[in-house]
């Protein structure tokens, strides 16, 4: 295991053709975060963006744990787990245009639930346990968790979670919708992998603004969504990927997007 008390290796990053891998490694915390780990997280994510060779991303825990949210113990000193321009963990307030999928074993709770939630989709464990047990501390979960969580399962369900602070495993979040895709205990980061190769088949810049009107959708009144959608859809209706992806279909044979 590498030395985690390095900056740099507070999150670890592995590119796989066009996945970047990222990897939380603070498994003696089981992944807490504090403000050390939010910084370099937010420049992961950043060098994410900027890479246009990578087009998904994918979070993951290093150890027996995805993320156990903020570390209690630096927040009692003050360090908190917040990122300058990205906010919470370097993500929660700011995520990737990109897609990025969260594969969790273990505990995702508290913090680690809401860093599930600025991903777009959720690969877990079978025995993978995840919720908001903050009440629990007297403390609120300000990651993006009530807020997000009822648009996401019903409200009823959402409000018996924050307020019980119980931690379900992620059987009971997939019946609800939240998690994605089920996978067998070891095997969340590869069952994330076949899901990102299966988005990786499909043209990046329209995945990426097919991203982004779903998430500002949430704003728009039907009427502006007109309009408002094509300011972000037509770069990539118009690109050469377009023109690619036409021509593959004519041809019968596989796109080779080349992301412009």
């Amino acid at each position: 295991m590498a030395d985690t008390d390095t900056p740099n290796n507070l999150i670890l990053t592995e590119k796989r053709g066009h996945i970047l891998i990222i990897t939380i490694n603070r498994p003696e915390a089981r992944n807490a975060f504090d403000g050390a780990t939010a910084r370099r997280m937010e420049d992961v994510i950043d060098q994410f963006e900027a890479d246009a060779d990578a087009r998904i991303a994918i979070i993951t825990g290093a150890g027996k744990a995805f993320s156990a949210g903020q570390d209690l113990k630096a927040a009692a000193r003050g360090d908190m787990g917040v990122g300058k321009r990205r906010g919470g963990f370097g993500i929660m307030a700011v995520p990737p245009k990109k897609p990025i999928i969260a594969a969790v074993e273990g505990h995702a709770v508290a913090g680690g639930l809401e860093l599930c939630l600025a991903c777009d989709l959720i690969v877990a464990a079978r025995d993978a346990r995840m919720g908001v047990p903050e009440v629990r501390h007297n403390l609120v979960a300000v990651g993006g968790a009530l807020f997000r969580l009822p648009k996401r399962i019903p409200y009823h369900v959402a409000m018996e979670l924050a307020l019980t602070a119980e931690t379900p495993t992620a059987e009971f979040f997939h019946r609800f919708g939240l998690v994605n895709r089920l996978a067998e205990p070891g095997h969340a980061l590869e069952v994330a992998i076949e899901l990102a190769d299966r988005i990786l088949r499909n043209g990046p810049l329209a995945v990426a603004a097919s991203k982004q009107i779903m998430m500002q959708a949430r704003e728009w009144s039907e009427a502006d969504a007109w309009t408002r959608q094509m300011e972000i859809a037509r770069p990539a209706v118009n690109s050469e990927d377009t023109r690619e992806g036409l021509r593959a279909f004519a041809e019968k044979r596989e796109p080779v997007w080349r992301g412009k």
